[in-house]
């Protein structure tokens, strides 16, 4: 039997189901439901769907035909009208049986339920922090047990059959042999080696290239634009994303290719499940904004390079050091290589996750198909993508959000990256200072330190402002109070009012002090980054001298 093409769409009192069958006989068919179950036969296909709400036969339903594009539409009313059904999108979990919906994985699937649900994870809210445990020093045996990787750490000894493939896909030399706390240290060293000052410097100072791709908008970004402005945002997060992020028809094809699974994962396996998530979205955010959109030969590579779970099979604790990894590779590896495309793909991440699953398997689909059509890394759909694929399906949206919420407050800067690239750019642009005022005579300069003493300096204000970001002062907040930051208080963007110069700062008006970056690690630092770079490029009236905003403010008064 051949599984057809189909797309569920709904209104208030309804469901709609639109099957294509062509070449199918349309004079013998047969449809079934009742409660979840749907069944749908017309030779040579069959469809069995196990829906997200209940439906009734009684009398309201109706059905039609198109001959010319052979798509059978089926309506069926609700049981409960105004009962939205969540993730019709979701193909690959409604093509499961009800004895599929339990939590034993890849071995059996055993047990039913009337209703299925997302996820047979822990209820209680994550705190986002792996417990540590005490180091204990392990023998031989020990190590060769604890080589795995993949999704959820669940895969081993997948390498010791594909050799030829393993220096093409992986920078890992032997994963098989190799435990988690020496990938690392092999990582953190491979880094240092390929990390290059004079490419670093070049990108920092020739930006021309880098300003454009960070104005370029990917389509997340529309797409969270007009949740935000929706007059519906307080609604469900679930049902914003059905109703804002749409699957084309090959994502559709992509998505009933898939084998329906379930996944027994205890709690530390889902900690590396969502963290390693996290840090694949970072690196095709990566990919999506320099491509523009437009993926090359170029795309899987950098996908899996600035990728440390897919390039080094890391297992990662928290937030931070996803960040950290994911900048330290976006300054050695890619051919762009500048701190404000590690914060860009920050904000593009966090904005993916706040809108939900939908969004997120766009992404992970997207992601599929590159590496399929590249060889070798279709061996990383096998390993991570195609599960991420199915699991993403069934994860509860609240977990999302509240992953969403940890990153968006967590943030990294220049000097946490360990590759002492703030001393880089304060050396070279020393260097370029004694470089202009050894060019320009005396007399000249003596007239510019009399008629304008913020241009003495020489040295550009604009990269004067990249370097003062982690040493920034407080800024003097233009329209008012912030509302106060309270400890285990989720940050509110809605409240946040744009300050003179935001910058990584932000305002604690329970207190009327400046609260910095460092102390409070709950501030939403990539998002005022990002109304910074708007600020900047605002049009400044003809009659103004052209100063950057650090200029503005450092003016005496």
């Amino acid at each position: 039997m051949i599984t057809p093409a189909f797309e569920l769409s709904q209104d208030a009192e309804s469901l709609t189901i639109a099957i294509r069958v062509p070449y199918a006989r349309v004079s013998e068919f047969e449809v079934y439901f009742e409660g979840v179950d749907f069944k749908f036969y017309a030779k040579p296909y069959f469809l069995r769907l196990t829906l997200p709400g209940r439906i009734v036969e009684n009398g309201a339903e109706d059905g039609s035909y198109d001959v010319d594009k052979g798509i059978f539409t089926l309506r069926m009313s609700k049981e409960t009208p105004g009962q939205h059904f969540e993730g019709l999108n979701m193909l690959t979990s409604l093509l499961a049986s009800k004895k599929s919906r339990s939590a034993k994985p890849l071995v059996e699937v055993t047990g039913s339920s009337e209703y299925p649900v997302e996820s047979n994870e822990d209820e209680e809210d994550f705190d986002w922090e792996i417990e540590q445990s005490p180091y204990e020093e392990l023998t031989e045996n020990d190590l060769n047990s604890q080589c795995h990787y993949g999704f959820g750490n669940l895969r081993t000894g997948v390498f010791k059959r594909l050799q030829d493939e393993l220096s093409d896909v992986i920078d890992v030399k032997e994963p098989d042999a190799t435990p988690p706390a020496e990938r690392r240290q092999q990582r953190l060293a491979a880094e240092h080696a390929k990390f290059d000052p004079d490419h670093y410097l070049a990108d920092y100072f020739e930006d021309e290239a880098i300003r454009k791709v960070l104005k370029y908008k990917p389509w997340w970004t529309v797409v969270f634009a007009k949740v935000m402005a929706s007059p519906e945002r307080n609604q469900e997060q679930s049902s914003q994303e059905a109703f804002q992020v749409s699957f084309s028809k090959e994502e559709n094809y992509q998505l009933l290719k898939f084998t329906n699974k379930s996944y027994l994962l205890d709690k530390r396996a889902q900690y590396y499940v969502y963290y390693g998530l996290i840090d694949v979205l970072l690196a095709y955010c990566y990919e999506v904004r320099v491509t523009e959109g437009e993926s090359n030969v170029e795309s899987p590579w950098n996908i899996r390079k600035l990728s440390g779970t897919l390039s080094w099979f890391e297992s990662w604790n928290n937030v931070h050091e996803i960040l950290v990894s994911f900048g330290r590779r976006v300054l050695c590896y890619p051919l762009y290589r500048h701190f404000k495309l590690v914060t860009k793909a920050h904000v593009d991440t966090v904005k993916i996750l706040q809108l939900g699953r939908s969004a997120i398997l766009k992404c992970l689909l997207d992601i599929h198909k590159i590496f399929q059509e590249n060889d070798p890394a279709y061996i990383l759909n096998d390993l991570y993508i195609a599960d991420y694929c199915i699991w993403i399906q069934k994860v509860k949206s609240k977990k999302l959000a509240s992953l969403a919420e940890t990153l968006q407050r967590t943030y990294v800067t220049k000097g946490q990256l360990g590759l002492e690239i703030e001393e880089l750019e304060t050396a070279a642009l020393l260097v370029q200072g004694e470089e202009i005022e050894s060019e320009v005579p005396q007399s000249l300069r003596s007239q510019q330190l009399i008629g304008d003493p913020a241009k003495s300096g020489g040295i550009s204000s604009s990269k004067t402002e990249d370097l003062s970001v982690d040493r920034a002062k407080p800024a003097d907040c233009e329209s008012g109070k912030i509302d106060s930051l309270e400890e285990n208080t989720t940050p509110n963007t809605d409240f946040l009012e744009l300050c003179t110069k935001p910058s990584i700062w932000t305002c604690d008006v329970g207190q009327e002090k400046p609260v910095s970056s460092s102390e409070s690690p709950r501030v939403s630092a990539p998002l005022i980054i990002e109304l910074e770079e708007e600020m900047e490029t605002e049009p400044r009236p003809s009659q103004q001298r052209e100063t950057s905003p650090v200029d503005e403010d450092k003016q005496p008064t």
